[in-house]
């Protein structure tokens, strides 16, 4: 009580802006006005953050801060003043149209510039790696311009480069490229979007004229979430049900022109707006109805297949499901720029947050005494060094990705499809799990749109879903699994591919207390990951087989298995992520950077360990190991918190790509810089 009477009059006194104070009488006395202090006066770095950069960033990072500095020197990018620094950035405030309007002035700006040369014409693996960089760059500034880009280069353009041949390439890939042509790509309707080999249009072919006829049978069949149909596009992709002689041969790719070069809708054409989004209303995505419109014979994309002019279908992939297999190629590149994407904007919002972490200070541990930096709290550390660790362990796998699909072969067309669809999934997933954890570790800061933070969660959820949906997608992976698993049992071999020839060697052992220098082993880590892995998929394996020998169909054997199925994608996933982690650690010598970053690999694998409830599920770890597996997690995030700094310098994300939040908040807020 007595406590309770003195608060309320030290409050009372306060409130009342008492001079009164005395030992006997204390009264709350008016601190000192918070003041901003850069953390690059009071952080240290360890190690070399630019060669952590050229680790990070693995190839064209020339280019890149080439094409941030074209952006920066733009009035067409928003350039904008805050708290004595210049941001760049999309004006949010605008209306959709105006939105979609600016996308095109900037994509038109690029192009002047050069920025597209070389996208469709060129060729190599330099010409790749550049254009997925300058990709990644574009996304780091706006997601609707990667989309966008995306959308015209890499799904109408590859779709061309893919499905096409020599006739198709000489005739489109070049226009596409100077933008005479602006290309979208009709997949996805209103009925089906993962399960394309469902999907409602259907074409015929009229002998008479040479011509395939396309048809929407149905409302379902409308094309849905067409990037670029709603106002943009001249040209589309159009697949369809292809039958010929009444027989459906499956899904296949035409172009279609659906607008002419006044911007006119084309006859037998009807185009509708899918309206505003919760994010990406730069991006004019369309509804398209096909209503028996006539094109040449010669716009089927018949690389894979193709009819003859009296009507005769003709493939040399016999198989209905390989030839449909090869029809999904052009996702495999969309795949690959997602997981990029995803893993750019985690370092962005987590460059944001830690500066900001580094700078605001909130409660005192003493009486009178100074507020305390956020980070300095283990309670943040633990919010967001973890999530630092897996996203430097994102960059590593999308890395790889990248360097698997520039270097792809007709024979590694599967292990692109397995990768992709494993990183696409886990790195989205742990995109929005990063913007959430950042948005509320910058409290209402990080609820302002100019922060950056949190518009980005509406801007990035879609990943979750385009282009494959996850879950589906780690379906698709354990699937995969499973047939690799069969054919070894089959051939009486060994696991080769997919990173599974563990699964060859003698089944690791967990020893049953684990100590701190244990923890922090990378083969002990592996060996966690590769026993998950391998228990996972030889349950999966057993659990459809023994649906299989009573004589249920492989698709339900798979539905009953499917908790098991979920499981074993995220073990294949995050063992594909640590192994290219390993792999770009054994590339560094004996120093600083090295040290740290084996700080990072062990936050990395430890937090995996954590957080994925199998290694207690299926007895791969103790209940006492776990709780050793906390402790340690948390002594990282005190190791960690020294190089919190540096870690994310490393990203190279030009300031100005940032947010206020990150530099001089104070200022950024201050009346001065309202515009009165």
């Amino acid at each position: 009580m007595d406590r309770a009477l003195q608060r309320t009059k030290i409050l009372s006194n306060h409130l009342l802006q008492s001079s009164i104070s005395s030992p006997l009488n204390p009264c709350l006395l008016p601190n000192a006005c918070v003041n901003y202090t850069p953390p690059e006066l009071t952080e240290n770095y360890a190690f070399d953050v630019k060669e952590m950069r050229r680790l990070l960033v693995a190839h064209n990072i020339e280019d890149r801060d080439w094409l941030f500095g074209l952006m920066m020197q733009s009035k067409l990018f928003n350039p904008r003043e805050r708290g004595g620094r210049v941001f760049v950035g999309p004006d949010y405030n605008q209306s959709m149209k105006q939105q979609r309007e600016m996308t095109v002035k900037r994509i038109m700006y690029l192009l002047e510039k050069g920025v597209f040369e070389g996208w469709l014409t060129g060729e190599g693996e330099e010409a790749e790696l550049r254009k997925l960089a300058f990709n990644e760059v574009l996304s780091i500034y706006d997601h609707s311009i990667g989309i966008k880009i995306g959308v015209h280069f890499f799904l109408w353009g590859g779709a061309i480069q893919f499905f096409g041949t020599k006739h198709h390439h000489d005739k489109w890939l070049r226009d596409t490229e100077n933008y005479v042509i602006k290309g979208c790509f009709a997949m996805t309707e209103l009925g089906h979007g993962s399960n394309v080999r469902g999907i409602e249009t259907v074409t015929t072919y009229d002998s008479s004229t040479g011509e395939f006829v396309i048809n929407t049978p149905c409302e379902s069949a409308q094309k849905y979430w067409i990037g670029g149909a709603a106002n943009h596009a001249t040209h589309t992709i159009a697949f369809s049900q292809l039958v010929i002689n009444g027989t459906n041969q499956g899904v296949h790719a035409f172009i279609v022109q659906i607008r002419d070069t006044n911007g006119n809708i084309c006859p037998n054409i009807r185009i509708a707006d899918c309206g505003h989004k919760i994010g990406l209303n730069g991006v004019d995505n369309g509804r398209i109805w096909f209503d028996n419109v006539r094109v040449p014979r010669e716009n089927l994309l018949n690389s894979v297949a193709d009819v003859s002019p009296d009507g005769q279908y003709i493939s040399a992939i016999k198989d209905p499901d390989q030839r449909f297999a090869a029809f999904l190629a052009p996702l495999t590149s969309g795949r690959v720029n997602i997981a990029a994407a995803a893993v750019d904007q985690s370092k962005i919002s987590l460059a944001i947050a830690i500066r900001y972490a580094l700078t605001r200070r909130a409660f005192s541990l003493t009486r009178n005494g100074p507020e305390v930096l956020l980070l300095d709290y283990p309670s943040h550390q633990l919010r967001l060094l973890p999530l630092l660790a897996r996203t430097y362990a994102g960059s590593f796998a999308a890395n790889y990705l990248k360097m698997l699909y520039v270097k792809r072969t007709p024979e590694s067309n599967k292990t692109i499809h397995v990768f992709s669809s494993a990183f696409k999934a886990i790195l989205s997933w742990n995109n929005m799990r990063i913007l959430q954890e950042c948005r509320e570790a910058c409290g209402g800061q990080g609820y302002k749109t100019e922060n950056r933070i949190g518009h980005l969660k509406g801007e990035y959820d879609v990943q979750s879903t385009f282009e494959g949906d996850n879950n589906v997608l780690m379906q698709q992976v354990s699937k995969a699994l499973f047939a690799e698993y069969v054919a070894v049992q089959k051939r009486n071999g060994a696991f080769k591919g997919l990173g599974l020839e563990h699964m060859n060697k003698p089944c690791p052992v967990i020893p049953s207390q684990l100590t701190s220098s244990t923890l922090r082993c990378s083969q002990f880590q592996m060996d966690a990951f590769c026993l998950r892995e391998r228990d996972l998929l030889n349950r999966f394996a057993t659990g459809v087989s023994q649906c299989l020998v009573k004589g249920e169909s492989k698709e339900h054997a798979f539905i009953k298995s499917s908790h098991l199925a979920e499981d074993l994608g995220r073990a294949f996933s995050d063992r594909a992520i640590f192994q290219t982690f390993i792999e770009a650690e054994a590339r560094l010598s004996r120093s600083p950077l090295k040290n740290v970053l084996g700080l990072v690999r062990s936050m990395y694998a430890l937090t995996c360990l954590e957080e994925d409830a199998a290694f207690l599920r299926y007895g791969y770890i103790s209940v006492e190991n776990a709780a050793a597996v906390r402790k340690e997690v948390t002594e990282l995030c005190s190791e960690l918190r020294p190089h919190a700094l540096a870690l994310v310098s490393s990203f190279g994300i030009p300031d100005a790509f940032l947010s206020p939040i990150a530099f001089n908040w104070i200022e950024a807020n201050s009346w001065s810089s309202i515009k009165h």
